[in-house]
């Protein structure tokens, strides 16, 4: 069987048809949810507008993860680490798709500027690629360890009686976990000074007025 090569142009294709399904779509998951059997909470207004924030919030984490890593694969100078970028994107599609259900069912939506976190990520992913494998693995492994970070935030933040947006959010934790360990395996170094404060900076900006717009 003759297994046909991509051309950049096939790339590029590609490449806008998951960017449309990101920010506009409706993706689906490869794994139930985490929250499938665990019954819905009583919240007051204030208690569903800050989870409903909180996971607006980590929706946009995952449209920005799915473009950080789409850019990335698109210029990988290996086929093996093409195909570990576009392994790990399929799993962040799985919280892109929890998330997006959890916003449903406390009568939110995702961010407007969605389309605008999206493009951004995309040219930083496209950028650590053409800086070289070794540090656009970099970028994956400081990427994980500071969603896990935040992550950790929204769990004591979260109203304790959430037990459905709880989680969904510890088994992001533990993906995210995993994925940076596997980047390092595969030969990420540190990024050198300044890189990982202007991505925590950019994270705190995203943040900010992703939990609101």
């Amino acid at each position: 069987m003759n297994v046909r090569t991509l051309s950049p142009l096939d790339r590029l294709l590609v490449g806008l048809e998951r960017a449309l399904e990101t920010v506009a779509g409706s993706p689906e998951a490869a794994r139930p949810s985490p929250a499938a059997r665990i019954e819905e909470a009583e919240l007051d207004d204030a208690e569903r507008r800050h989870a409903a924030g909180l996971m607006r919030i980590n929706h946009t984490g995952e449209v920005c993860a799915q473009a950080l890593y789409d850019g990335q694969a698109a210029l990988a100078r290996s086929e093996a680490n093409r195909e570990h970028l576009l392994h790990a994107a399929a799993e962040e599609t799985d919280h892109l798709a929890w998330c997006a259900e959890r916003l449903k069912e406390l009568d939110s939506r995702p961010s407007l500027l969605n389309p605008l976190w999206y493009a951004g990520s995309y040219a930083i992913g496209a950028l650590a690629a053409l800086a070289g494998d070794p540090v656009s693995l970099g970028f994956v492994v400081e990427t994980e360890r500071q969603v896990e970070a935040h992550l950790e935030e929204h769990l004591e933040t979260l109203p304790a009686q959430d037990q459905r947006s709880r989680a969904v959010l510890v088994q992001m934790q533990e993906d995210e976990v995993r994925h940076a360990e596997n980047a390092k395996e595969r030969g990420g170094i540190e990024l050198p000074f300044p890189i990982p404060g202007l991505m925590q900076l950019s994270s705190m900006v995203m943040k900010k007025v992703a939990y609101r717009i």
